[in-house]
């Protein structure tokens, strides 16, 4: 195992693999002469699963959580909707932080942007702005994300 049998037949090889009850697997099918290995490919299959289910388990999701607001929202209404994204940012979800604008409260973007950025402000202990207030459509739209523990 593990040794180069060199340039053969495919007939050559095919029976060299059936006498060692194993598989002839096509490496790289488009080299010249095509390259091959002698495996058990059930049980290579078996082992790519088993890689892939472990590296499936180290990965981290990350969801992203959306608070709308409107472009006239009060102080207690505001920190209510803080309180709701330090949670999300405290279980490591990003926040997608929205201001909804309503046919002439679009002249106010503005204003939308500094109730936005005092947003920020409010749960700046535990995220920090990832994107900046943009305009998309009829709505304003900043990204927070969670800080990172030192």
């Amino acid at each position: 195992m593990g040794n180069q049998l060199g340039v053969m037949s495919s007939r050559d090889a095919q029976k060299l693999a059936e006498e060692k009850e194993l598989d002839l697997v096509k490496i790289s099918p488009n080299a010249n002469p095509p390259v091959c290995k002698i495996m058990d490919f059930g049980k290579f299959k078996y082992e790519q699963s088993r890689k892939d289910k472990e590296a499936k388990k180290k990965q981290k999701v990350i969801n992203v959580k959306e608070i709308r607001m409107s472009a006239v929202v009060q102080d207690h209404d505001l920190n209510v909707k803080a309180k709701n994204c330090i949670k999300f940012l405290e279980n490591g979800d990003r926040v997608k932080a929205s201001v909804r604008f309503r046919g002439r409260e679009m002249t106010y973007t503005d204003t939308g942007r500094e109730m936005l950025l005092k947003f920020a402000e409010k749960v700046s202990e535990v995220g920090k702005i990832e994107k900046m207030p943009v305009l998309e459509g009829r709505s304003m739209v900043m990204y927070l994300v969670p800080k990172k523990e030192s």
